[in-house]
């Protein structure tokens, strides 16, 4: 379990990293700057309960994401492994729990705003997480109208704001335009290339 320390503001970017790519750097580089993240640490999950096939082994996909992911200040970890957890709901509490007084920021793409509200207690993560999303190509307009979006409307930064967005109490959230990068995993293993 990586090491943490009270007054510390982490961004957490969970996902099955399958395959992990150039555009997951781009969002974790782009999170640490706009949102004024002591650390990133990367979640990458055993399998994503809203998807039937499984991912590749995740000692194959953690050891791709640590040579991806070569920052000093993000972490590629298997928390969700060792902490038992299968729902995001579920690793936010734990992590809360383990470790008091540091300040997490749950961090997304726009794709998984739009269809937030079928994760599992998605309604606590927005209610107990201050949550950075970080437009993607193609999801702007259905992240920004999503029921998600609509329903925590008056909890949303204004774009000026979202450099303080770790420290301040949930629900809070903050959506942030990059310089887009097409990369997916999706695509790359359509490909054949993982």
């Amino acid at each position: 379990m990586p090491t943490a320390r009270a007054g510390q503001v982490i961004g957490l970017l969970g996902g099955s990293f399958d395959p992990p790519h150039e555009g997951h750097v781009h969002i974790t580089k782009a999170a640490l700057k706009r949102f004024d993240l002591d650390r990133v640490w990367w979640l990458v999950s055993p399998g994503n309960p809203l998807k039937t096939a499984g991912p590749a082994p995740i000692d194959d996909r953690l050891q791709a994401a640590r040579a991806v992911m070569t920052h000093p200040r993000v972490l590629v970890t298997d928390i969700e492994t060792h902490l038992g957890t299968r729902y995001t709901a579920q690793t936010i509490a734990a992590l809360h729990r383990r470790y008091p007084g540091v300040r997490f920021v749950w961090l997304m793409g726009a794709d998984n705003l739009t269809g937030l509200h079928r994760w599992h207690d998605w309604r606590w993560i927005m209610d107990n997480v201050p949550v950075g999303v970080l437009a993607r190509p193609g999801d702007r307009l259905a992240a920004r109208t999503s029921k998600a979006a609509r329903i925590y409307a008056q909890a949303k930064l204004p774009k000026q704001a979202s450099h303080g967005l770790g420290r301040r109490k949930a629900p809070v959230w903050s959506f942030v335009n990059l310089p887009m990068s097409d990369q997916s995993s999706s695509a790359i293993r359509a490909r054949g290339e993982w």
